[in-house]
């Protein structure tokens, strides 16, 4: 399959999604029959022997079924956030190309969505789009194009960053502590250890270079400037704050109980 047949495909998905009303069962979306055009990608992956047998089995099956399922699942998240509006006044959203283009983007990452939780994320960032009237469509499109390049893991760690103090926000480190457990790798650590620490280090620079954490860097007492490392000659960071930017995302992901603006 390629690009652009899958576009189509997760298009016409969004459709039946916006006509799904509250009596359809999930399994209506379940038992859909795969499109034709996979048939064309078997059958080239089908050539190479065995790494291709593996591929059309995935191509056939495995990925559209997926990719079903977890749309299933997002019609209804999606239709729990729709419905507290007005029917009405949500399809009339439909004749705006803003509002489509978004509903479009937000289906086509609930199809690769490995996560019930991603998917209300996005569930959230659709409905919080339509129902507010802070924020434009072209507005949640770009906050759901920042939250598509985000991991599971990192969203947490943005969450973590709302309140970071000692002893904050017990509930949501308890369910979250092994992510959130910090990796700090010592002379003697092993290699599993120092790996660990640099992938931790680096959700938070993936944050940063976002614009949805900001990094502090600690500032000599006597001087008042900033400490640069000695061994790699940057300035020396103490830690990260969360932005204005991260805030709203985690507003609009209904994330946080944070009153807008």
């Amino acid at each position: 399959m390629n690009h652009g047949q899958e576009i189509d495909e997760e298009t016409h998905l969004s459709a039946r999604i916006m006509s799904t009303n509250s009596t359809n069962e999930p399994t209506q979306l379940q038992t859909n029959n795969i499109d034709y055009v996979t048939s064309a990608a078997k059958a080239v992956l089908g050539m190479v022997p065995f790494a291709g047998s593996l591929l059309a089995e995935l191509a056939g099956s495995v990925i559209p079924n997926q990719r079903i399922d977890r749309l299933s699942k997002f019609a209804i998240q999606l239709e729990a956030r729709l419905a507290t509006l007005d029917q009405a006044f949500v399809r009339a959203q439909l004749t705006d190309e803003n509002f489509t283009d978004l509903l479009e983007d937000g289906v086509r990452q609930a199809a690769r969505s490995l996560s019930d939780e991603r998917r209300q994320y996005l569930a959230a960032l659709l409905g919080n789009g339509i129902s507010s009237d802070a924020i434009s469509f072209a507005e949640s499109k770009h906050i759901l194009r920042i939250l598509g390049e985000l991991t599971d893991v990192e969203v947490i760690w943005l969450r973590f960053y709302l309140n970071p103090e000692i002893g904050g926000d017990n509930e949501f480190r308890k369910k979250n502590d092994i992510t959130l457990k910090p990796i700090a790798p010592s002379m003697g650590s092993g290699q599993g250890i120092i790996d660990s620490h640099a992938l931790q280090s680096s959700y938070k620079e993936h944050l940063s270079a976002l614009g949805l954490l900001s990094p502090r860097y600690e500032i000599d007492s006597r001087t008042k400037q900033p400490i640069f490392d000695s061994r790699s000659g940057n300035l020396k960071l103490k830690g990260y704050e969360i932005t204005s930017l991260g805030r709203l995302l985690l507003r609009q992901i209904a994330l946080t109980s944070e009153p807008s603006a």
